[in-house]
């Protein structure tokens, strides 16, 4: 019991930390909102619920190559991406690929599968699970060829066909307690 307590108070601890990083750095006003990335032209053809869901069917392919050029295609030069344990935002293709560049430092062979999405026209939720298996350093935990699968949800910001912006949360207590860096609530 004192196990899933911990478990559950750590699970929480990082949650709000993760908020507050994000807000404070997104440059979230007194009441904590934070203020959407304008769009110029939102109405467009690509701004459309149809277009968003082939959107992300070309993200995911994206995500899973690492393709540079894909990134140049996908993702706005001057989109933000608050990424759990960087201090600051990332930005443009670059950030994109290093945040995949991190994960795969840790998880070569690692794939996102989207499970469900909500879509609006400039907004879209996506729950992902990753699967890869543990080759390389990972937030300091050494290689332990163990395979993880690990849940994530990130809010992508779409314009005129790029994301502008993302917020994503993967299960870093899940994640780390499948590679041994923090003890199992099991």
């Amino acid at each position: 019991m004192r196990i899933k307590l911990l478990g559950a108070v750590f699970t929480l601890a990082l949650i709000v930390a993760c908020a507050d990083r994000v807000g404070f750095a997104a440059g979230a006003n007194e009441s904590g909102h934070v203020a959407d990335v304008e769009c110029a032209s939102p109405n467009t053809k690509l701004d459309t619920i149809d277009a968003n869901r082939r959107f992300m069917t070309r993200f995911v392919e994206f995500i899973n190559t690492a393709s540079p050029t894909m990134a140049k295609e996908l993702v706005s030069p001057t989109a933000i991406f608050h990424v759990p344990g960087q201090p600051e935002p990332l930005k443009g293709p670059e950030g994109y690929l290093a945040v995949i560049g991190m994960m795969r430092g840790g998880f070569p062979d690692i794939q996102w599968r989207i499970e469900e999405m909500v879509i609006e026209p400039t907004r879209v939720a996506a729950r992902f699970t990753m699967r890869g298996s543990h080759r390389g350093p990972f937030f300091g935990v050494a290689p332990t060829g163990k395979m993880i699968t690990v849940q994530a949800l990130n809010i992508y910001h779409l314009c005129n066909g790029q994301i502008v912006k993302e917020y994503g949360q993967p299960d870093m207590l899940a994640l780390l307690q499948q590679i041994g860096g923090v003890p199992s609530a099991k």
